[in-house]
């Protein structure tokens, strides 16, 4: 048995989750690390961009859906904007957003909960 390969295996938009990972740290009020400075402070930009490309499959895995390349590319950057949009602080409470996000992990997911393989 295979299994598909997650967004994180494949390709992360990387430039968008270290710039929006170096905002967070410099955020002075409103947010929750403001509340104790610690010293190995991990932002939350970084965890959230890792849970959310671990949960969602890459288009690479559904050649069904996606049989040419360019059609997989063109998924796989629709993905990538969207997780450009995730980590931003300010989209923490968007409902249309964190909806868009939770529908793309429910794609492959199974209605008893495990994932389709």
């Amino acid at each position: 048995m295979t299994y598909p390969k997650k967004l994180i295996e494949v390709s992360l938009p990387l430039e968008a989750i270290n710039a929006e990972s170096a905002r967070e740290k410099s955020i002075r009020h409103g947010h929750p690390s403001t509340l104790h400075l610690w010293w190995a402070r991990r932002p939350l930009a970084t965890a959230r961009a890792v849970l959310w490309a671990s949960l969602v499959d890459d288009p690479s895995s559904h050649p069904e859906l996606f049989p040419t390349e360019e059609e997989q590319e063109q998924e796989r950057k629709g993905l990538h904007e969207l997780l450009a949009e995730l980590v931003k602080w300010e989209n923490s409470d968007n409902e249309a957003l964190l909806s868009q996000a939770r529908a793309e992990i429910a794609k492959y997911v199974a209605p008893w909960g495990g994932t389709r393989f």
